[in-house]
């Protein structure tokens, strides 16, 4: 059982940067694929950015300015999020596939507003 905890949202103007933090209770350097989600109010989950050995793949919405990242010593997977939008607002997930089984944080805020 792999538990994570998001953390590292918050409140950002237009135009900003965040970095989000996924710590995971074990290992994540044998993971068949991690990522982020994102849900908007009255919007479904959708995906950010996924990574597994091969390949990284974002959202056509988030390309140049989202970037995932991880340091297999930390248990640590990153989101560096940059010139961020009101469209960003969302909760913000971290998702790890490990054995073939799906984990899931908590989420963690993010809004972008003035």
């Amino acid at each position: 059982q792999v538990q994570l905890v998001e953390s590292g949202g918050g409140l950002v103007q237009p135009g900003g940067s965040l970095r989000l933090s996924c710590a995971a209770s074990e290992s994540i350097s044998s993971a068949d694929a991690m990522g982020w989600f994102r849900q908007a109010p009255g919007t479904g989950r959708e995906l950010v950015a996924l990574t597994n050995s091969r390949r990284e793949t974002y959202a056509e919405s988030v390309k140049g300015r989202f970037t995932i990242s991880r340091d297999n010593a930390k248990k640590t997977m990153y989101l560096q999020m940059s010139s961020l939008k009101p469209e960003d607002t969302a909760i913000y997930y971290c998702y790890v596939r490990k054995f073939y089984v799906d984990y899931w944080g908590q989420g963690t805020q993010v809004t972008v507003s003035s």
